[in-house]
């Protein structure tokens, strides 16, 4: 039996993203937020670098070896906003809990933890449900991680309680940051908890996907950390995103699967994933999800070694089927 009806299909090509409620069930959600928070405890401040994930809007992104080498294991990046600053006498230091300063966990949760697993490699329905798109002949996992918006950090503005900016996810597509050659990334995003406007649910700007163009790409630079570069051929984006008409928010329930499309092909000129965003989460409640990421393994498609996330001999990128 079909997971999806030709109606969903239609809407995955047209407007770039795709919402299917319930696609796990709620013991199956529980199992995966109780092992997120399993992982959320279990962190220890102790010999950690105190590895902050920025975003494109801070000017800056982390490029330090924990982070590069994080693509065969499990590693924890905190929120910039759960720090206090280093100073010439002092270290940073936490301004919350250890549990409750993580931005990110990643990015071999799909092949490292048992549970992440056995819903992402392990999943016959997952499997179905990427034949039935159509969009890979030979699907590679990548980048499986936990993302938290804890409360009162992580977006942008302020939060009165701690004196802490916070922050947003400003707008992209996902090709930038895990590019092939053609681009072919295709995100699946799980609600762990409820997703509503006002703790960081996605938004999304429907059929961006058939004109914005992979432009840029993330990649290791020379010298070491990370910086964008060009893609040779590619003419700039120059539109203004955030600013245009018809974002569309997509708040759900845990257990919602949201999918976020890849590169299209119209006239022969490859465009890009469709562009999204999630606000920053002022209120009072955590929003826990986990996410992957496939690229297309076969052959016509290269994922070099500029990437910054980049497999290893021992654990190369797993084929979802």
């Amino acid at each position: 039996m079909a997971l999806l009806s030709p109606e969903q299909l239609q809407k995955w090509r047209d407007e770039g993203y795709l919402v299917i409620p319930g696609f796990f069930t709620p013991d199956e959600t529980t199992e995966m937020l109780d092992r997120a928070h399993k992982l959320l405890n279990e962190f220890r401040i102790e010999g950690h670098p105190l590895t902050t994930f920025r975003t494109e809007e801070d000017g800056e992104h982390v490029g330090d070896d924990y982070f590069l080498n994080s693509g065969d294991k499990i590693r924890y990046f905190l929120e910039p906003s759960s720090l206090s600053p280093a100073t010439p006498t002092s270290p940073a230091q936490l301004l919350v809990p250890p549990a409750q300063s993580i931005n990110k966990i990643g990015h071999a949760l799909a092949t490292l933890d048992p549970v992440f697993r056995r819903y992402t490699l392990e999943n016959d329905r997952m499997t179905t449900l990427a034949k039935e798109l159509g969009e890979h002949i030979s699907p590679r996992v990548l980048q499986s991680m936990i993302i938290c918006k804890q409360p009162k950090i992580g977006g942008k503005g302020m939060s009165s309680e701690r004196g802490t900016e916070l922050r947003a996810v400003p707008c992209h597509n996902d090709s930038t940051f895990l590019y092939t050659d053609p681009p072919s990334a295709v995100g699946a995003w799980v609600a762990l908890e409820e997703c509503t406007a006002n703790n960081g649910c996605l938004s999304f700007l429907p059929g961006s996907h058939k004109t914005a163009r992979v432009s840029s790409r993330f990649v290791r630079a020379q010298g070491g950390g990370t910086t964008f570069e060009d893609v040779p051929g590619v003419e700039p984006n120059v539109e203004k995103w955030d600013e245009l008409d018809g974002w569309v928010e997509a708040p759900c329930s845990p257990g919602t699967l949201v999918l976020i499309h890849a590169c299209v092909t119209t006239d022969t000129i490859e465009k890009g994933s469709v562009m999204h965003r999630s606000p920053p989460n002022p209120s009072d409640k955590s929003r826990v999800i986990y996410t992957f990421h496939m690229i297309e393994g076969g052959e016509g498609h290269v994922y070099d070694e500029k990437n910054w996330l980049q497999p290893t001999k021992e654990m190369p990128f797993p084929a979802l089927f």
